[in-house]
């Protein structure tokens, strides 16, 4: 064998070698790259449920902050016809014709005045002198006022040992207090 004989062995087995070496490195490139590929997914998959995971909790919250400010308008609402009912009844106790007037007067007069109580009326009661005839007067021993309060209809009894406040303002109040939760539902029914 010759030199260009060996010179060619030694250049193709180099060539053989390089191929082999390129072959190894391209098949191992291929696994890199699968195994690269098979890591981007599922790095994708999480982000992916992460994002909505996060999307999810956003929209939860967006709907109960929804819900509340929903909770909160109806709330307000039924404050508001509940309001505007005791008005009603406020204007209604107001504008009472004389017999009912003086009737209510009457059992007020009878279920809290004490003897020697003084009767201040509120300065827009109609019926001032036809209260001061009704038998609980003269019987207790009441006094009529020539004052007037600054109240809503009605009166309030001034007493030796306590003040008595029966305006038709704190009638109602004391009547909401007991009774609004039922007239609340009464009004918007029970489920609400």
């Amino acid at each position: 064998m010759g030199k260009e004989a060996i010179a060619d062995r030694i250049i193709s087995d180099a060539n053989k070698a390089a191929e082999e070496i390129i072959n190894n490195a391209e098949k191992s490139a291929a696994g890199i790259i699968a195994q690269a590929e098979k890591d981007c997914e599922r790095a994708k998959l999480g982000v992916r449920a992460e994002v909505a995971e996060k999307s999810k909790a956003i929209a939860d919250g967006k709907a109960a902050s929804a819900r509340l400010d929903g909770a909160k308008i109806l709330l307000a609402e039924k404050r508001r016809v509940v309001d505007a009912v005791y008005e009603s009844a406020l204007k209604r106790l107001k504008s009472l014709e004389k017999s009912k007037a003086l009737k209510l007067a009457g059992a007020l007069l009878e279920q809290y005045a004490e003897k020697g109580d003084e009767i201040v009326f509120a300065a827009d009661y109609a019926f001032k002198s036809d209260v001061a005839q009704l038998g609980a007067v003269k019987e207790k021993g009441l006094k009529v006022s020539a004052k007037t309060a600054d109240i809503s209809g009605g009166f309030i009894l001034i007493g030796k040992n306590s003040d008595k406040d029966v305006s038709f303002s704190a009638l109602l109040a004391a009547d909401r207090e007991e009774h609004q939760a039922e007239l609340a539902a009464g009004i918007f029914g029970a489920a609400n």
